[in-house]
């Protein structure tokens, strides 16, 4: 084989290799993905097999003291941003070496390279799965400890009036959840509802209508099991938006991360008043999540003050409630005595934030 293409070869395999280790611990190690890590980890065995033939011969021809491509650096190559950025960057060094390698080895053994290619779009696919899970540091949601859910029905007083009551005793997130409002009138209320979080500097989520979350300009969208699917809601929504998916049991909990999802909501932990069910994940998966999902989870379903303590000890340091302060004659103080509780669970076990 030709010397000069036998270094090329060298030289992306292990752009290749290191790019696919960049991956797959991302996979590993921030997303927790069994399903990822093992499609990364048979593709970096089928890349090895495949160039097999051809490293021993390639290796004999690695010239670095030589090579000016060393020396040769950008700046954007010599700094990232954050973890975005970083596996954003390997995607890529990944899909350009595999195409220089394929391109190259036409030139030698074109069913090799046949194999090369086929490889590259099956990293392709994988890339798109990775990528959402990518969110801007814009979307952080890990910060949450109080959601509250506003239902006008449950409310003691005007529903927006118990919005901004929520928000004054320390809620963090609100959700705007009306299954059975027309479409005009939700949107009225949608923006309502938007304005006074941005006033507040609280994320502002819309339950279930990806359209509606659009057109008010919410900072979100809710979904359940039986509503849109993370990956569909993700590509309406857009990356600059934040994904919530209710989850039962693990597998729709990494199911959700991998579609897209900025967190999870976890439950039902109790028997709620306002939402009935006929199964109760409860604490036990709550444990799970905590320990086993590293994207942030919100703890939902018949929370109280007396019961939250129980529930921050799963190791969960979010709760979402709707009862418990939007029907209290004092939406503040109920939503204050939650907050607290909240805070001195993590400030206890110290992952305040």
């Amino acid at each position: 084989m030709n010397p000069a293409t036998l270094r090329v070869i060298d030289a992306n395999a292990n752009r290749a290799r290191e790019a696919l280790r960049v991956i797959e611990d991302y996979a590993r190690f921030v997303l927790n993905s069994d399903a990822l890590c093992a499609s990364l980890k048979q593709l970096r065995h089928d890349f090895a097999e495949i160039l097999r033939p051809f490293l021993d011969d390639a290796i004999l021809h690695r010239d670095t003291p030589g090579d000016v491509g060393t020396v040769n650096k950008t700046t954007a190559e010599t700094s990232r941003e954050d973890i975005n950025h970083v596996v954003t960057a390997a995607g890529k060094r990944l899909g350009e070496a595999l195409r220089t390698i394929e391109e190259f080895l036409k030139t030698e053994d074109a069913p090799a390279a046949s194999r090369i290619e086929r490889l590259r779009y099956r990293f392709y696919e994988l890339e798109r799965r990775i990528a959402a899970t990518l969110r801007p540091i814009a979307c952080d949601f890990a910060s949450v400890r109080l959601y509250v859910l506003i239902t006008e029905s449950l409310c003691r007083k005007n529903w927006l009036e118990v919005a901004k009551e929520a928000i004054e005793g320390g809620a963090d997130c609100l959700q705007l959840r009306e299954k059975d409002l027309e479409s005009g009138e939700l949107l009225n209320r949608a923006k309502q509802l938007v304005h006074l979080c941005r006033q507040h500097n609280v994320i502002s989520i819309i339950n279930d209508r990806a359209d509606i979350a659009m057109l008010s300009d919410a900072d979100g969208l809710h979904v359940g099991q039986n509503d849109l699917p993370a990956t569909e809601a993700r590509k309406l929504l857009g990356r600059n938006k934040i994904l919530g998916v209710s989850t039962h049991d693990l597998a729709q909990a990494r199911k959700a991360v991998e579609g897209g999802a900025d967190y999870i909501g976890v439950g039902p932990i109790y028997k709620s008043t306002t939402k009935t069910r006929d199964f109760l994940p409860g604490l036990a998966y709550a444990r799970q999540v905590a320990g086993e999902i590293s994207t942030p989870a919100v703890a939902i379903a018949g929370i109280t003050p007396e019961n939250v303590d129980e529930v921050l000890s799963t190791g969960l340091r979010a709760v979402a409630v709707t009862a418990s302060v939007i029907s209290c004659e004092n939406a503040k103080e109920a939503a204050r005595t939650l907050k607290e509780q909240v805070k001195r669970n993590t400030l206890s076990t110290g992952s305040a934030t």
